[in-house]
């Protein structure tokens, strides 16, 4: 094959360190935003951004030569960044990532757009637990919230 062809798209989870509710509704879409910025700025497609006050959740495409790693890095240090000019502010050490087919991105888009409606009914502790179970990743629960 004389070209690279590859479709790498990634439901990202992290919380605030100690997750923290330091993302008001009023700073979310202006976090969100940047957050997009982020990834257009290095080639990243950003299909959804959202979350709500303790953590966040981003479905993105990942060009073949950004790895998960360095992407979520890339977001991580510069909108803890832009956050802290509003004060004191840092996100948790590690995250969730979870690959996603072509065929679940309208599915994955929406759960991470309705974050809002659907931690009424769900904490970010049982959602993260509930989302590691149903990919199959082995955890130990001490570690997995800090």
């Amino acid at each position: 094959m004389s070209h690279t062809h590859t479709k790498n798209h990634f439901h990202i989870v992290f919380s605030t360190r100690g997750r923290r509710k330091l993302i008001s509704k009023r700073m979310q879409p202006e976090l969100w935003a940047y957050m997009a910025g982020i990834c257009k700025n290095v080639g990243i497609w950003v299909h959804a951004i959202g979350g709500i006050e303790d953590h966040v959740h981003a479905l993105i495409e990942l060009p073949v030569a950004i790895p998960l790693p360095k992407a979520v890095n890339l977001l991580k240090s510069n909108s803890s960044r832009f956050m802290n000019r509003r004060g004191r502010f840092s996100w948790q050490e590690g995250y969730a990532s979870f690959s996603v087919s072509a065929s679940n991105i309208p599915a994955v888009k929406r759960y991470v757009l309705n974050q809002e409606p659907h931690h009424r009914k769900m904490s970010f502790e049982d959602e993260i637990f509930a989302l590691l179970k149903k990919h199959g990743v082995e955890f130990d629960p001490k570690y997995v919230l800090g």
